[in-house]
């Protein structure tokens, strides 16, 4: 059986059972050779853009001998599917920008999609904006650490009435006494994830303090109008997020 990392065992764990997944920018197909090892999924479609990944998921569902449950094939993004052929979609290790790309495109491919399982290597908030806008709903999300990276996890639910659900879900939130989270922070921080005890969560946001203050060191004294005003962005982006966590930290769960 192969081995997944903490990340692509993360997913897995979303992907219900009994489900028809399409895992897309498949890579070596471990993942959907992973859920059909362990009989999690029915039917998998391995999706691979590039002819590199695409040999070797190919290669890696022959010797599996799981070419049966999974089939492997090369195209762009959901353009590998047909429509009502899956109801679960995975999409990892891709920028947020990209991973929106794949779904708008793709819109047509969803009818019959149930679950998404999406982990955006950067910008989370413009999935969860695109969730939003096509009524879909967090059901779930997680953030882990693995090999010094930190890693977001979204699983959406198609739901009966999203643009309700939603509204409650990015709701301002109170943390502590007085700290309000706006909307577009709750898609930033993640409106669940910002709601836990989750240390992962806590690492995450003080790694980026770490990046932010290491650019502003970086900057020039003396420079353009330009900069000065990035500057001051940044220092009020690092301060929002300590207060953030400063707030977060005194009200989490046990």
């Amino acid at each position: 059986m192969v081995k997944l990392s903490k990340r692509l065992h993360t997913i897995a764990s979303y992907v219900p059972e009994g489900a028809k997944v399409a895992d897309i920018g498949s890579d070596h197909a471990l993942l959907p050779v992973y859920l059909a090892q362990t009989g999690r999924v029915a039917y998998a479609v391995a999706g691979e853009i590039n002819d590199g990944p695409f040999e070797a998921a190919s290669k890696q569902v022959k010797e599996a001998g799981l070419g049966s449950v999974i089939s492997v094939r090369q195209g762009n993004g959901l353009a590998v599917i047909d429509e009502h052929e899956v109801d679960v979609v995975t999409i990892a290790g891709m920028g947020g920008a990209l991973i929106v790309s794949i779904l708008e495109e793709g819109k047509p491919k969803l009818a019959s999609v149930r679950t998404l399982v999406l982990q955006p290597n950067v910008a989370e908030d413009q999935v969860r904006h695109w969730l939003v806008r096509n009524d879909w709903v967090l059901h779930d999300e997680t953030v882990l650490e693995e090999d010094g990276k930190f890693y977001e996890i979204l699983c959406a639910y198609r739901h009966p009435d999203a643009a309700s659900a939603n509204r409650e879900l990015y709701r301002p939130k109170r943390l502590g006494e007085g700290l309000i989270v706006e909307s577009v922070e709750l898609a930033r921080y993640g409106p669940l994830l910002l709601t836990r005890g989750d240390a992962a969560f806590y690492d995450k946001w003080k790694s980026e303090i770490e990046k932010i203050s290491h650019i502003i060191a970086g900057m020039t004294r003396g420079g353009t109008e330009a900069a000065y005003k990035r500057q001051q962005e940044l220092l009020a982006e690092r301060e929002r997020i300590e207060e953030v966590l400063s707030c977060w930290q005194k009200v989490k769960p046990s």
